[in-house]
């Protein structure tokens, strides 16, 4: 790594929620569109992006205060800290909706960090503490891999540094990895539910990396790795940044990905950029998988056992990598 900032911030904070969706199908269709880019865009490997979320899922569960997430960050850190030309790594203490202090850290790393003109990118690295909607009841209080839910958004944005590690846009950008996004209320709890989920998130956008930090958008990745992903725009993304979900559809269908972005809306989801919007007031969009066919309006192995690598498409994760990198390398 090129520069370490540590950034140490020891503080207790009340939480935050992950809400519900729907939609789901899979492979690209042979559109060819006008979607013009300033310079040549590097080509995604799946394969490294596949290897990223393999290596996450390895240490265990990244549950916040366990050997796995502690193990996880680290190795995260140390990833990104090879790519991006400065490193910060915010560490502090929140407070979950259940009264438990969890030691947490977000991981941001930043290129070209004297360009002004910047966007960010953004994605979560804990896991579920609950499958709470396991099909076994017996299970429902058994931490997940989370290899959909939170290390395929990471997985695609550690391949996207090393690919801007090597050949950079006419943009500066940041990577955030947030903490604590899914350690929100669990199904059967009687404790209500307001704030529960994206406590790094909220964190971070009361006490950013820098403190005069703005970004003219930002893109967060959630369930993107999924075989059969489908994308519709997500309800917040298109009350606060519409002209970025135009943005990114537009290019994500430029490259014949019509089936996967979809020209549908999605529902309203509490997510880590409900937070950028509101308290950071950057305009930030979601790209998630939304099911119409199951109950929670996620893909079908949403929070239980089975979110784990043998879900894991590395088309998806091309789809998902190339498109945000045209976005990227248009600017």
């Amino acid at each position: 790594m090129r520069a370490i900032m540590i950034i140490t911030l020891i503080f207790f904070s009340t939480l935050i929620s992950c809400g519900t969706s729907g939609n789901a199908e899979k492979d690209g269709s042979s559109k060819t569109g006008q979607y013009q880019s300033s310079q040549p865009t590097p080509l995604f490997n799946a394969d490294s992006a596949y290897y990223y979320i393999e290596r996450q899922v390895s240490f265990g569960p990244r549950v916040p205060n366990t050997d796995a997430h502690r193990k996880a960050g680290q190795w995260l850190a140390e990833t990104l800290g090879r790519f991006a030309d400065t490193l910060y790594i915010q560490q502090t203490r929140v407070r979950a909706y259940d009264g438990t202090n969890l030691e947490i850290k977000n991981i941001i790393g930043s290129f070209q960090p004297e360009n002004r003109r910047r966007v960010l990118l953004c994605a979560h690295w804990d896991s579920r503490p609950y499958a709470d909607y396991d099909p076994d009841p017996e299970k429902h209080y058994d931490p997940i891999d989370g290899a959909n839910d939170g290390a395929s958004g990471v997985g695609v944005l550690l391949e996207i540094a090393r690919l801007i590690s090597q050949k950079q846009p006419n943009i500066g950008v940041d990577i955030v990895f947030f903490d604590a996004e899914d350690y929100g209320r669990h199904r059967f709890s009687n404790i209500p539910d307001q704030d529960s989920w994206a406590l790094g998130a909220q964190y971070w956008a009361r006490n950013p990396h820098r403190p005069d930090y703005f970004a003219r958008y930002g893109i967060l990745l959630d369930m993107v790795g999924a075989s059969g992903a489908t994308f519709k725009r997500e309800g917040f993304s298109m009350l606060y940044a519409p002209d970025i979900v135009r943005k990114v559809w537009e290019a994500g269908q430029s490259l014949g990905y019509d089936r996967f972005f979809l020209n549908r809306d999605g529902s309203y989801i509490t997510d880590d950029h409900y937070y950028v919007n509101m308290i950071r007031n950057i305009p930030t969009i979601n790209i998630i998988h939304q099911d119409d066919t199951t109950e929670h309006g996620f893909f079908p192995q949403w929070h239980t056992t089975a979110d784990n690598m043998d879900i894991i498409d590395p088309y998806t994760l091309k789809v998902v990598g190339n498109t945000v990198l045209k976005v990227l390398f248009q600017e």
